[in-house]
């Protein structure tokens, strides 16, 4: 890559990385609001709660680097065009696409990108993703008590809590717990603890009582300074983590275990996600065409390109919704899967016929509709200049 080539590179690299990091950020925000319930409901740590949202974040990447590329592409190359810098490289005789050839380059980077993280990370993101989920909705140390109401963290169990600690202790505890055979206990103490022992989950009570009635109907009370509760018998240890189409690998989804009862009812749906993973990259080459048809494609402007680049801007949006839209067809109708592909490539294609026009084609919104551009006349000759 020749020094020009370069410099066009790096005016075009660091708009995309602080894009892809402002999008990055926004998304780390939506993230972070939706999984507000791992803290509040599910009484999760901090730890656990950053780690969620983390490990949610590869599947926007899918979304967000296209779309930053669109946009830094945009806002570069119309800085480019408007100090008149592209001018000068194809007066320094620099051929279109050698003008044009970083950004492309920059695209294929970015494409290479999507696709690694589509493949690998994002499945292997997303079963971790799902694994801290499940553990935290079955954690029952976490939701045996909510400060001063009466639960049911499991079956035949029910738990009250005046008030909870930051650490951990709980206060005026009051515990009813009964058996299958229906004999029915319930304990009472001043404060409280969930504890592990041995990696089961212990209810160590101090200061309390418990009270059941015996097989001849007498009230058994006793005291006692400390007393443990083993909610190990609580667990369900039936519930099993299902990974969805989201959290699986590419040859997972196009070649499932039909043995299994979710892999058969889901496997329209498992292979559009896996088409989906090999097409979606393909949008940042036809963002970054698109950006370059409405900058690089019409020519130099002294009254701007505000118009082209709000009427390309649409388009692309109109594009990525369409392939969306696509995609949740293809769950119910599998032979619609070569759309997938053939949006972005249909627009990676209009994107390069643009830039690529002869130069007298350049002229009215016509030109850019392939099918309705309409030749020039032929220019009338000069009076005098039949005779000479």
């Amino acid at each position: 890559m020749r020094l020009i080539e370069r410099y066009l590179f790096r005016q075009l690299l660091w708009p995309t990385l602080l894009a892809t990091a402002a999008l990055a950020a926004v998304g780390l925000l939506s993230q972070s609001l939706g999984q507000l319930g791992i803290i509040i409901e599910q009484r999760q740590s901090a730890w656990i709660y950053l780690q969620i949202i983390v490990l949610a974040m590869p599947q926007l990447a899918n979304l967000i680097i296209p779309i930053a590329v669109l946009v830094a592409a945009l806002v570069a190359l119309n800085k480019l065009q408007g100090d008149q810098e592209l001018v000068v490289c194809y007066a320094g005789g620099m051929s279109r696409w050698r003008v044009i050839s970083p950004a492309v380059k920059l695209a294929v980077l970015a494409t290479l990108v999507c696709l690694v993280i589509n493949l690998w990370i994002q499945p292997a993101a997303y079963r971790q993703y799902r694994t801290l989920i499940f553990q935290a909705k079955t954690d029952l140390a976490a939701m045996l008590v909510v400060e001063g109401q009466f639960t049911d963290p499991a079956p035949r169990l029910t738990v009250y809590g005046q008030t909870v600690d930051s650490d951990g202790a709980i206060h005026n505890l009051f515990i009813h717990q009964m058996t299958e055979e229906g004999q029915a206990t319930t304990y009472t103490a001043k404060q409280g603890r969930v504890v592990f022992r041995n990696d089961s989950p212990i209810l160590l009570m101090r200061q309390g009582s418990t009270q059941e009635f015996s097989e001849r109907g007498v009230l058994n009370y006793l005291t006692f300074e400390e007393y443990a509760l083993d909610l190990k018998p609580y667990l369900n240890t039936r519930e099993s983590i299902r990974f969805k189409a989201s959290d699986r690998y590419l040859h997972e989804l196009f070649y499932p275990d039909l043995s299994q009862e979710y892999e058969r009812k889901n496997r329209g749906r498992m292979l559009a996600e896996g088409n989906s993973r090999l097409a979606s990259p393909l949008y940042a080459l036809a963002f970054m065409a698109m950006a370059l048809a409405a900058v690089v494609g019409a020519g130099f402007s002294r009254m701007g390109y505000g118009k082209r680049i709000a009427l390309v801007g649409a388009s692309a949006a109109l594009v990525r919704i369409l392939g969306f839209a696509v995609q949740a067809a293809c769950e119910d109708s599998p032979e619609l899967n070569v759309l997938q592909y053939l949006i972005p490539l249909a627009a990676m294609a209009w994107g390069f016929d643009q830039i690529f026009r002869p130069v007298e084609n350049r002229t009215g919104w016509r030109a850019w509709i392939p099918f309705m551009r309409m030749p020039r006349p032929p220019a009338k000759p000069v009076l005098g200049e039949a005779g000479a």
